[in-house]
């Protein structure tokens, strides 16, 4: 760390910045403001309700957010619950709502409702689902296959501008014991449902999984958790890496040219994948919210014990950690906004 620190931000001293935040350079002092904190929000230990998904809704101050599998104490099946968390109450409370999203993963803002990844089951598709983010919280199936071919286990979604959403297909369900053996190679799509045009935009990944656009949506970021297999296995020698890709127009249509690699954490593989209004990268990793400088260097770490899959932006500079049985929330430079929500 260099001895000065020359940012508007960084006027206290390094030793008022709390341990949860670990600064490699100094313009994260410009991401963390003046007074960083780090709180305990939500614990729950009967499931692990905060895993995935984390979406923010700002009219109610509540936040969706998807469970990791676990055995159901009354059904005994193993399953994945969806909740509502009051973030504004206080206590902040959660309630699992009747979601009829078919082993829900990630999920983003659609509209007034919520677009989900559904992975499936052996006799639901996986695809994207449209929800109500309004009780009784009904969905319906927006895509489910590529053209007669059914989808893997549909991960993590993006809104285009134009309206086309964009996501990852890992065969993690299959490779978890929950859906039929894999009919596609793990890759990522574009789905414009204006026209119900479905296309193949990036393949050559081991798991696809966290997508996000560059704030002027010049650049998609996906992240590769091929390290992570699936079945409780790792690999140190596959990917753990996030790629970034120039999104450009080709006889009026998107493409994804120049493929680069944009970063990789220390440890763990990245996950979940958000990007602020400046331009800074931001992922779930092994021990918490890594953010990387839109150049690709490591800024500084939001340290949480035992990682993060996922996370999202609130309002204000806040940010939603998801760890499993807890859930965590991080102010920030109140100045600092998501690409998502925009504030």
């Amino acid at each position: 760390m260099a001895a000065s620190i020359t940012h508007s931000a960084a006027k206290a001293s390094a030793s008022a910045i709390p341990s949860a935040f670990s600064v490699y350079d100094n313009k994260f002092y410009d991401i963390l403001g003046s007074s960083p904190k780090l709180e305990l929000l939500l614990e729950n230990n009967a499931f692990p309700f905060a895993h995935e998904a984390s979406v923010y809704i700002p009219s109610t101050e509540s936040l969706f957010v998807s469970s990791n599998i676990f055995t159901d104490p009354v059904t005994k099946k193993e399953t994945i619950k969806v909740s509502k968390v009051s973030v504004s109450a206080n206590p902040a409370t959660a309630e699992i709502i009747n979601s009829t999203i078919p082993m829900a993963n990630g999920g983003v803002n659609n509209g007034d409702g919520i677009l989900w990844c559904g992975q499936g089951t052996f006799n639901r598709s996986a695809g994207l689902y449209q929800m109500s983010a309004q009780p009784p919280y009904e969905s319906e199936l927006v895509i489910g296959n590529f053209y007669g071919r059914e989808f893997n286990s549909v991960n993590d979604v993006v809104v285009h501008s134009d309206g086309s959403y964009w996501f990852t297909d890992p065969i993690y369900a299959w490779r978890q014991g929950f859906r039929p053996k894999p009919k596609l190679p793990n890759q990522v799509y574009r789905y414009d449902p204006a026209t119900n045009n479905v296309r193949v935009m990036a393949d050559d990944f081991g798991r696809p999984n966290g997508i996000t656009f560059s704030p002027d949506e010049k650049i998609v970021y996906i992240t590769d958790t091929a390290e992570t297999d699936g079945n409780g296995s790792e690999d140190l020698l596959k990917p753990a890496t996030i790629y970034a890709f120039d999104l450009v127009t080709i006889h009026g249509q998107a493409f994804l040219t120049n493929r680069r690699v944009f970063a990789m954490p220390g440890g763990g593989t990245p996950d979940g994948i958000k990007v602020d209004m400046d331009g800074n990268v931001y992922a779930g990793c092994k021990d918490g919210v890594n953010v990387w400088t839109a150049g690709g260097v490591l800024l500084g770490k939001i340290l949480v014990k035992d990682g993060t899959a996922n996370f999202s932006f609130g309002q204000n500079g806040t940010m939603f950690i998801l760890n499993e049985n807890k859930l965590w929330r991080a102010q920030l430079n109140r100045k600092v906004h998501g690409n998502l929500l925009k504030y």
